[in-house]
């Protein structure tokens, strides 16, 4: 290849990526923004969630416990209810590492990557 024409290619990938720059900048605003909204979304609902749990274990618990209040079977069931909540916490924490993250930024992603394609197939 000749000089000019690599210093041709290498301007058209120059603008190409100053065109991109600006629709990559709005792109990282619009994903920030719905990132930003889905992550308190889904943080009220597990928090609103968690504490529901919570509470309706508690007051079973309590339950189970005073029934159980001035009976043979009153140690037995404390114990057990103690149990209970180990493997809830277990299960718990077991879920939690088992979920896939959420993917942020995708969209800006998939474009610098079909992007930086649509350059390599520029510079052959």
């Amino acid at each position: 290849m000749s000089i000019r024409l690599r210093v041709t290619q290498w301007r058209n990938v120059g603008r190409f990526c100053v065109e991109r720059a600006a629709d990559y900048g709005e792109l990282v605003g619009v994903e920030l923004e719905e990132t930003r909204r889905r992550l308190v979304r889904e943080l009220s609902a597990l928090v609103a969630l968690a504490a529901a749990g919570l509470f309706t274990l508690s007051f079973v618990c309590i339950a189970g416990i005073a029934t159980a209040w001035g009976t043979s079977y009153f140690l037995p069931v404390v114990w057990g209810v103690a149990a209970m909540w180990l493997v809830v916490s277990i299960v718990s924490l077991l879920i939690v590492r088992a979920q896939k993250p959420g993917q942020s930024l995708h969209v800006l992603q998939t474009e610098l990557r079909s992007d930086l394609d649509t350059l390599r197939e520029a510079l052959k």
